[in-house]
Formats: C-alpha cells, sequence, structure tokens
C-alpha cells in the first residue's frame, strides 16, 4: 500500500469510524453552489438514462420479476408501476445502469449515480425527506463512492471485480443512514454489516449476459437492509475497509499493494472528486470512448469508407482487453445489445459506417447487421504499451487501407473532461422523448 501524507495504516479500523462522522455531521447548508449543481446534473443524467432503459427487453424481464414479489409504494422510473422500497431501488438502478448509459467517474472506474441515485430517491421519497436533505445525502455518497475508487487505483477492475458494485454498496449504505437519521456508531455498523452483502463480478462481461445491469441494485438492496438492521442495533464489523477480511484487502487482493486508503478521507469535506465524474455521449463502456473518437476524426478527416479499408488495429489497455476484446471472435459478432456495448470491433465498425454510436446501434437490425459484422471482422488489437489508465482512457486507432495508407489517431478521454452543461440536457431530452406521452420542457 501506498504511503502518503495522510495515509491511513492497515489494521486501524479508523475509516469507517471517519466516514460515518462526516456524513452524520455534514451541514447540508455548507453544499458548494458548483458541487450542487454538478449533482443535479448528474441526477438528471442518472434519471434520463432509466426512461431510455424501459424501451428494452432486459427493463420489462426485470419489471416482471419484482413484481412476483408483491407491490409497495416506491415509484418505478417511467413505468407505470410501484414496489416495496428495495424491490423498486434495485429495479430503478437496473434502468440508469442498463445501458452502460451513465457515468463514470474514471480515476475509480465507478459508475457514481447506478447506485446512489436510486437509493437516494428510493429512502429519501419513502420517508419524505425535503428536497434540500435529499441532495445533500446523494452529494455525500457520490463523493465517497468516487474517493473509496480512487483509493482502489485501479485494482478491483484489475482482480476480476465490478468496482461500481462493490463500492457502491458502502456509499449507499451511506446515504441510506444520513436519511435514516441514524447516529455516527449505528453508521460505523452499517458500513461492517454492508461488507457482507458486497458483491459483483466482472464475469457477464465475457459474454453479453444481463447481470452486470444489476449489480448497482443490489448495492442499493444490500445498502438499505445494512442500514436498517445497525438501526436495531445489529452489530457488524469496525475495521470494514482495513481489516484483514475487509474491502481492501479482501477484493483488492495482491494488487492492495498499490491501494492508498489515505485518498479516502484527506481532504473529506474540503476539495470534491465526484464533479470530475464523465457523462457518458456513447451508450457503451467507457474504455471504448477515446476509440470512437479517434475512429470518427480518423473517418472526417480522411474520408474513409469501409471497403477501401485493409485492417484495424486498436491499441487497448491491459485491464480493458476482457471488458471489450476478449474473447474476440464473439466481440466482432455480438449477439445482443449488451454484447454490442461491449465490443471495441463492433464499436469501431459503427463510427466508420455510421459516423456514430447511440441507441440505435444496440438494436437488433444493427447489431446483426452482415456489413458491420464484417467490417469488424477486420478489427483486432495488442496491448497498448503507453497506457495512461487508470488515469485516463486512451485508445489508438491505426487503419491499414488497400492503397497502401496506414492512417493513426490517438485520444484520450480524461477525468477532467465532462460533458458540458448543455449536452447533458440535450442528452436527457434525447433519453426520454420516445417515451414520453407528452413533450416535456426543462426551464
Amino acid at each position: 500500500m501506498k504511503q502518503d501524507e495522510g495515509a491511513i495504516q492497515a489494521g486501524t479500523p479508523v475509516i469507517a469510524d471517519a466516514l460515518a462522522r462526516f456524513v452524520t455531521r455534514y451541514d447540508a447548508a455548507s453544499l458548494p453552489a458548483d458541487v450542487s449543481r454538478r449533482a443535479k446534473l448528474l441526477m438528471l443524467d442518472a434519471v434520463g438514462n432509466a426512461f431510455a432503459s424501459t424501451r428494452f427487453d432486459f427493463a420489462h424481464c426485470a419489471l416482471d420479476a419484482m413484481r412476483e414479489f408483491g407491490t409497495g409504494d416506491s415509484e418505478v422510473i417511467g413505468m407505470p408501476h410501484k414496489l416495496a422500497l428495495r424491490d423498486a431501488v434495485l429495479m430503478n438502478a437496473i434502468l440508469v445502469h442498463g445501458l452502460d448509459y451513465d457515468d463514470t467517474y474514471l480515476p475509480g472506474s465507478v459508475h457514481l449515480t447506478a447506485s446512489c441515485v436510486p437509493v437516494t430517491l428510493g429512502v429519501g421519497g419513502q420517508r419524505a425527506c425535503s428536497g434540500m436533505d435529499l441532495l445533500a445525502a446523494c452529494v455525500l455518497g457520490l463523493e465517497i463512492d468516487a474517493r473509496l475508487g480512487i483509493a482502489g487505483n485501479g485494482g478491483f477492475l484489475r482482480a476480476g471485480f465490478h468496482a461500481t458494485s462493490i463500492l457502491g454498496t458502502f456509499a449507499c449504505t451511506l446515504i441510506a443512514g444520513r436519511l435514516m437519521q441514524l447516529n455516527a456508531q449505528q453508521l460505523v455498523m452499517a458500513q461492517g454489516i454492508a461488507l457482507s452483502t458486497a458483491s459483483g463480478n466482472m464475469q457477464p462481461m465475457q459474454d453479453g449476459s444481463w447481470t452486470k445491469r444489476m449489480h448497482p441494485g443490489w448495492s442499493g438492496v444490500g445498502a438499505i437492509t445494512a442500514a436498517m438492521l445497525a438501526k436495531h442495533g445489529f452489530i457488524g464489523p469496525s475495521a470494514a475497509y482495513e481489516g484483514r477480511f475487509g474491502l481492501f484487502p479482501h477484493f483488492l487482493g495482491e494488487y492492495f499493494k498499490n491501494a492508498n486508503l489515505g485518498a479516502i478521507t484527506r481532504g473529506l469535506g474540503e476539495k470534491w472528486e465526484f464533479p470530475r465524474a464523465s457523462i457518458k455521449l456513447y451508450p457503451a463502456c467507457h474504455q471504448s470512448h477515446a476509440f470512437m473518437n479517434a475512429t470518427r476524426k480518423l473517418v472526417a478527416e480522411h474520408a474513409i469508407k469501409p471497403d477501401d479499408i485493409e485492417s484495424i488495429l486498436a491499441l487497448v489497455a491491459d485491464p480493458a482487453v476482457p471488458l471489450i476484446c476478449e474473447p474476440l471472435e464473439l466481440k466482432r459478432s455480438p449477439d445482443s445489445s449488451y454484447g454490442a456495448q461491449f465490443s471495441l470491433p463492433y464499436g469501431i465498425a459503427c463510427c466508420i459506417a455510421r459516423g456514430r454510436f447511440g441507441l440505435k446501434e444496440l438494436e437488433e437490425p444493427s447489431y446483426t447487421d452482415g456489413a458491420l459484422r464484417r467490417l469488424a471482422s477486420k478489427v483486432s488489437y495488442k496491448i497498448d504499451p503507453n497506457s495512461g489508465f487508470p488515469k485516463f482512457r486512451s485508445g489508438e486507432v491505426i487503419v491499414s487501407m488497400r492503397d497502401g495508407r496506414v492512417l493513426s489517431k490517438r485520444e484520450s478521454v480524461l477525468p477532467d473532461e465532462p460533458a458540458g452543461d448543455a449536452e447533458i440536457v440535450d442528452k436527457f431530452m434525447t433519453n426520454v422523448a420516445p417515451v414520453m406521452s407528452t413533450p416535456l420542457r426543462l426551464h
């Protein structure tokens, strides 16, 4: 583990206590205006993504399953049914994260809103919290989620765990605990209980299956359960993060040596990390975005036509390979919308042939298109020796043309490169328009 100023030594159970005191004592009126504004935009983006997901089969399958457990008084975004609190949180998180169109805090490889927003809306709505209290709880959860991601230093992904799911459990526990008005000691216990509910691995990225979509929601279910148990006196371990089998030593394994636990609490409440989260403008894994940007620029600069291409080589960061490149033959011919989202060859092919990668590219007429599959079959990859992961996401595309030219472009997606406010609002309006019965206006 990196030892730097303010670093927390393994074996000293202070992290949960520090986070509990921060969350229970933070005054909502102290939120900086720019931090509040960014949080509202992130929440808007999350809700818009949820509306967009209601058009897809996975959303209706999930809702049918949740309804088997009965009804309740908690809203499901964009759908005419109400569920019990934890079922609604699971369902809403599936909707927010289902298209992989939600924000990403790149330094920690964490989708922040996918778990934090459904828990905030669910618990806050059930307890009739004020808008200010709801916003403050969400902000604190987003911030802690981001900081836990920084502390992992890319290790969760390397170890095969879905950081969004693992870390979201703790962030959501703190959100739920604040909204339930737990005291600091109860919130320490809640974090310890949450350790036994944290889960989520990257296996669904290998075959395009659906389970990654439910990870953030399961984080929310575990978090609400942990907070409620702690409220009623249930006891959990106090060293949830740094104990021998705590979050960081246990889930990171061999990568724990690279962790920086001091990043969790250093400057907490003074320097805000979560506003750096990037809003996606492509509904695909963030590991592909730099390649898509590079490909579109190459096409625009050189008027590339699919039939003129001999081969395409992508230089990919090693940790991204199992997400977007392997198994290669399956990635070249995705057989589902989810497979399409996590296919670098297909994404590059769409950007060459169509100049875009949007929601329409997730529909079956696109990902089964023969011309796109033939173009995707020309894409291969090598490990990028100059990758900046996890500080940023880089992508280099090298196109060999039939006339002998070799064209290349390298792009990077940086943590401090979020979409502008207008782009976020436009994305929201585009996402909700197909499912709104009447036009929506934002002021």
